[in-house]
């Protein structure tokens, strides 16, 4: 019976100082790793001057492409709908402001499906997406001109 005992107590103890380095092993991995993160660092190549006067002189060239991209995708006259305001009185547009490529009506895009509509491309072209100016990805970006007009214009139609 002594020699049982003494094989379980040498077994016991065994166990507990592999289990020990082991979480040892662990807490010290845990702390050396750095977080894995999914933003890609930031590299700047040239001084905070040097963008600033590149992207100034930039800046009407950037502009007059985006008024053109929306002249070409909405109606962006001013036709304030009687009797209605917003608060503090700004005006509120009227009718629809997207506009439809050449040939197209609302009425034969209502009788086709959506998804055939993106397909032929026959839908407005106001829900195609902008480029951000600045940027060759796409997402929306309107000039600062034209964004209180196009604002009152979504919250009327």
């Amino acid at each position: 019976m002594g020699r049982y005992k003494m094989k379980i107590a040498l077994t016991s103890v065994v166990v507990a100082v592999v289990a020990g380095f082991f979480l040892m092993g662990a807490a010290s991995a845990e702390k050396s790793k750095e977080p894995v993160s999914s933003y890609s660092p930031v590299v700047i190549k040239e001084g905070f001057a040097t963008i600033m006067e590149r992207m100034k002189s930039e800046k009407p060239k950037v502009m007059a492409r985006q008024m053109e991209l929306l002249n070409k995708r909405y109606d962006l006259s001013n036709r304030p709908a009687k009797g209605v305001t917003m608060t503090r009185g700004k005006t509120v547009q009227e009718g629809v402001r997207a506009k439809l490529p050449a040939g197209q009506t609302w009425e034969k895009l209502a009788a086709i499906s959506r998804k055939t509509s993106k397909k032929r491309g026959c839908g407005p072209r106001g829900s195609c997406r902008c480029l951000i100016p600045i940027t060759p990805r796409g997402g929306c970006s309107f000039p600062s001109i034209t964004s209180k007009r196009l604002t009152s214009r979504r919250a009327g139609t």
